[in-house]
């Protein structure tokens, strides 16, 4: 008999930092948990869940994660964890002080609760560079300092429309057509009016 063979229950580790594996096979026994497996890191202080047949999971706090090197293609690298079996009230309170590190706009977690809330989000970091873009081209362009004048002076005008709460992409379209006609502005242009949404 392997040991991949004695590997019948699941379970999913639980990070500190509010990761969590897939489910992957384990052997869970009443005073530790063997994991042939050397791919995920485990701590103290992770938290074990087994996920069991009938639905249920039964939490396990790592007081000690075991790392044993492999020997050979007989015995694989793997953990020996010695664990801490967790009551429900224990295992709630250590699953609900798991940080969890969220970014990105409109980011949120609801846990156990029903979330009504709304979120603005003016992302306007593209838009930027695009607004960068567009007046780097304008310099680039073989125009006269009357030209260019103007041309800025649209460009101010377009970066004033963009930084209202709900730019007009009529307006920032019809200020673009007065820009010097160069396909290289017509690009950026159109790339600006994809980014007001």
């Amino acid at each position: 008999m392997s040991f991949s063979d004695m590997m019948k229950d699941k379970i999913r580790v639980l990070k500190s930092d509010g990761t969590k594996s897939t489910e992957v096979n384990a052997s869970v026994q009443s005073k530790g948990i063997y994991l042939m497996r050397s791919d995920i890191l485990v701590e103290p202080n992770d938290l074990i869940q087994r996920v069991m047949s009938n639905g249920g999971t039964e939490t396990f706090q790592v007081i000690d994660p075991g790392f044993h090197e492999g020997a050979g293609h007989s015995i694989p690298a793997h953990y020996q964890m010695k664990v801490k079996k967790l009551g429900i009230p224990e295992a709630e309170k250590a699953i609900q002080s798991i940080t969890y590190n969220i970014s990105g706009p409109n980011a949120r977690v609801n846990n156990n609760s029903t979330d009504n809330s709304s979120n603005v989000v003016n992302i306007n970091n593209e838009l930027s560079e695009s607004l960068d873009a567009l007046k780097a081209e304008i310099n680039r362009l073989e125009l006269s300092v009357k030209e260019k004048e103007d041309a800025f002076e649209v460009v101010e005008a377009i970066e004033e429309q963009c930084k209202t709460e709900k730019p007009s992409k009529v307006v920032v379209s019809a200020l673009m057509n007065s820009l010097p006609n160069a396909a290289s502005i017509a690009s950026i242009g159109s790339l600006i009016i994809s980014l007001l949404g």
